[in-house]
């Protein structure tokens, strides 16, 4: 009984392993296809017990947004996807309030990623 509690908790360590290597993989080739895009900022929300934000732009020469990528989730079947209503705003013009109105962590993860980086 021990032995096989044992190796059903090895196993399951084993495919959070591999699934969270699974979805840094997704994630890192959707951030490389976005980083060729332009200048990219990133932002991201969340806590231990609530579902993460991971929010990046892509922003042309004229500032304005060419791509985008939304990650979101508690498990590590969260993937990475675009917020494409948000493709050709300026830059200036993305208010994280009025974009995200009910959602706290989108309006963190936003803030963080149009403000100006030094």
């Amino acid at each position: 009984m021990t032995s096989a509690l044992i190796t059903f908790a090895v196993i399951a360590w084993l495919m959070q392993i591999a699934l969270g290597w699974w979805q840094i993989q997704r994630f890192n080739r959707a951030f490389d296809r976005l980083c060729q895009q332009g200048t990219v900022g990133v932002g991201r929300s969340g806590g231990r017990f609530k579902p993460r934000v991971i929010l990046a732009l892509a922003f042309d020469e004229q500032q304005r947004v060419c791509g985008s990528l939304l990650m979101r989730g508690l498990t590590i079947f969260a993937q990475p996807k675009q917020l494409s209503e948000l493709h050709g705003m300026h830059q200036q013009n993305l208010c994280p309030d009025v974009i995200f109105p009910e959602d706290q962590a989108c309006q963190t993860a936003l803030s963080l990623a149009i403000k100006p980086k030094s």
